[in-house]
């Protein structure tokens, strides 16, 4: 069976459904010297980011600008301006897109060059500052769109329009509004616009993390993964679909992109789920839900997490310390689910003798782990995100080394680092662009008057104005890159829900989770739409399958919510260990409920039963607990009552 998966895993071509569902995957690869020059760029664009995370960044206007630089310059020299230019011609740059390359560097050296007059006259600019502002401000635009769509430049220009007309809008969003070269100049000149936090974030560590994954990935670390997985999982029930999983779940802590993971991972699992009799929907479905927890799991998470850190002031390592059981819960919910589908249907695993032996697999590439343990323990010490991702990265270089096969070389070494830079536009591009939103809002007051729009909204009722934020964290997350969307609710929706008395990092938390899980919701389900690409599944099927699996990243945001315990807030270590207890309880009533098996076949009256057990579960209190446990037990018993009453009649 792993041979024939093989095999059908070399038919399908991952590039091009990455290009097909992702479209920061949609890259020009021109021949000759312009190949040359491009790579010339995205490896000075790493080692400059890689040097100063390491050797000290530079005053934080001019390190963003020059990361902005970098940027703008590779994404109009490979990235091209419609769906219809990359189908046309995949290998040529268009003169234009030289020209506004050099424009997009030059703009944001203007900043560096300048730097010391800029600041000189602050509040004051002359005309070619206002030139070159409004210069970046459409460029960052275009950029984006040509990345991640055309959704967050239309939000941006949503944005920028109501900062200009504030005096003709209805109701509590009037403002006095203000002029084109106020604007401008708030968002080019100070560290509240394009060069603010979301961007400042982008170029000091985000970016290491990311250059981390691509020289992971170079050392074969995805290979490991899945062969850990296959070892760990692949002979249990359903074995397969268990290693998707897995594997899934270890890529996605590190390299954070919903879709990618799908695409790369699922080109082996999916399949091989399909190769035991896993429904091709259901295959897709499964590697989606798992690639898309990624973002949620530590030690890395998506950089979203690292925008939260500054947002919010506190180390980044105590926000993967509190993420961590709520992801892990996630992954047990998704991981019982294709459990039960496999009981459900008799799916068994694949034979021992045809799966990888673990101690041969850590013999072979265990050490490629080291890294990634040194990495928590410099976070878990105190050491800065930064500091520890560079030392990360120079533990991975020096780790590859001690076998041939994770050897890397002068030319893996570069391409990792040509891979890095690439990798790491979209999130520069999006916290760029979102910069511009922060600055519309903190400009015109906007974001103190959606928070109370949400408490009015809400009626002060905090489970109302916790649905509300889950609904345009979701319809939000459909168009836009989860950082992005991160970001604008952030300082829109976040503040109601502090007001409410919810914890600030639970609040986040809350924002994070719908935003990732909009990966999976139709009808813009991108990570099911590559995971049915792959399966040869129905897309709106997949998506559907997909929510099903991920039902409980719906209802554990309300969970921490309501009672912060899960992150290990305001709680003792037994009132942790019981929220944990009832949320794997609910979440096995929650997977039971939804795909109508537990130990048998669910009745209509089981079903319902179990959901009311997994809501009253999911929801904190001794009262609730215990009424979701006696429903659950009371299942369970109805449940081995009719097995047992089966196998008598079967034995007479």
């Amino acid at each position: 069976m792993v041979e024939d998966s093989k095999t059908e895993n070399k038919e399908i071509d991952v590039q091009k459904l990455m290009e097909q569902y992702d479209t920061e995957s949609r890259i020009r690869r021109p021949l000759g010297i312009a190949a040359i020059i491009i790579s010339i760029i995205a490896i000075s664009f790493s080692a400059f980011q890689f040097y100063t995370g390491g050797f000290g960044l530079l005053l934080a206007l001019k390190q963003r600008a020059v990361h902005l630089a970098f940027t703008l310059s590779l994404i109009f020299l490979i990235y091209p301006g419609s769906k219809k230019e990359f189908d046309k011609n995949k290998t040529k740059i268009p003169f234009f897109d030289i020209i506004l390359a050099f424009i997009g560097a030059g703009i944001c050296l203007y900043l560096v060059v300048y730097y010391k007059e800029m600041v000189i006259r602050s509040g004051l600019p002359i005309t070619m500052d206002l030139i070159v502002g409004g210069l970046t401000i459409i460029l960052v635009l275009e950029g984006t769109r040509r990345v991640i769509g055309s959704a967050l430049p239309i939000v941006v220009t949503v944005f920028l329009l109501y900062s200009y007309f504030g005096q003709i809008m209805p109701g509590f969003f009037a403002h006095r509004g203000y002029s084109l070269e106020r604007i401008i100049e708030h968002l080019y000149s100070g560290t509240e616009g394009i060069f603010g936090i979301p961007l400042g974030v982008s170029a000091s560590f985000v970016f290491l993390f990311i250059l981390f994954g691509a020289v992971l990935n170079k050392t074969g670390m995805g290979k490991f993964f899945i062969d850990v997985a296959m070892a760990l999982a692949g002979h249990t029930t359903g074995g397969p679909a268990k290693v998707a999983v897995i594997a899934s779940g270890f890529m996605g802590s590190i390299n954070g992109s919903s879709v990618a993971n799908t695409v790369t991972t699922g080109s082996f699992t999916i399949p091989l789920m399909k190769s035991i009799g896993y429904r091709k929907d259901f295959a897709g479905a499964v590697e989606a839900a798992a690639s898309t927890g990624g973002q949620i799991l530590p030690p890395v998470m998506g950089a979203a997490a690292f925008v939260m850190a500054e947002f919010l002031g506190i180390p980044y390592i105590k926000i993967a310390y509190a993420a961590v059981i709520p992801a892990v819960i996630y992954f047990i919910a998704v991981g019982t689910m294709v459990h039960l589908e496999a009981c459900k249907y008799g799916l068994k695993g694949l034979p021992k003798k045809q799966l990888p032996k673990l101690g041969k697999v850590l013999k072979e590439r265990g050490h490629l782990i080291i890294p990634i343990i040194g990495l928590v323990y410099l976070l878990v010490r105190g050491y800065t995100p930064l500091f520890s991702a560079f030392w990360a990265i120079v533990m991975c270089l020096a780790i590859s080394m001690v076998k041939a096969e994770t050897r890397l070389n002068f030319k893996t070494l570069g391409e990792a680092f040509e891979d890095g830079a690439k990798m790491a536009l979209g999130v520069a591009a999006a916290c760029a662009c979102a910069g511009m939103v922060v600055g519309a809002v903190t400009l015109t007051g906007l974001g103190l008057k959606i928070a109370n729009g949400l408490v009015m909204l809400g009626q002060g009722n905090l489970m109302l104005t916790l649905f509300f934020t889950m609904i345009a964290s979701i319809l939000l997350g459909m168009g836009l890159p989860t950082t992005a969307k991160y970001i604008i609710l952030s300082i829109m929706a976040a503040p109601a829900l502090v007001d409410l008395g919810v914890q600030p990092l639970a609040a986040h938390l809350f924002i994070l989770y719908f935003g990732v899980i909009a990966d999976l919701t139709p009808p813009v389900a991108v990570a099911a739409y590559a995971g049915a690409g792959i399966s040869g599944g129905n897309s709106m099927k997949t998506g559907f399958i997909a929510v099903r699996l991920a039902v409980a990243g719906f209802m554990i945001p309300f969970l921490f919510a309501l009672d912060p315990g899960l992150l290990f807030i305001n709680s003792t270590i037994g009132h942790t260990l019981l929220l944990i207890v009832t949320a794997l309880a609910g979440v096995l009533a929650l997977g039971a409920a939804a795909g109508g098996y537990l130990f048998d076949h669910t009745k209509i009256y089981e079903r319902v039963i179990l959901m009311i057990s997994a809501l009253a579960l999911l929801t904190p209190g001794l009262l609730t607990d215990s009424v979701g446990i006696v429903l659950l037990v009371g299942v369970i018993i109805l449940q081995k009552m009719r097995i047992s009453a089966k196998t008598k009649v079967k034995v007479a």
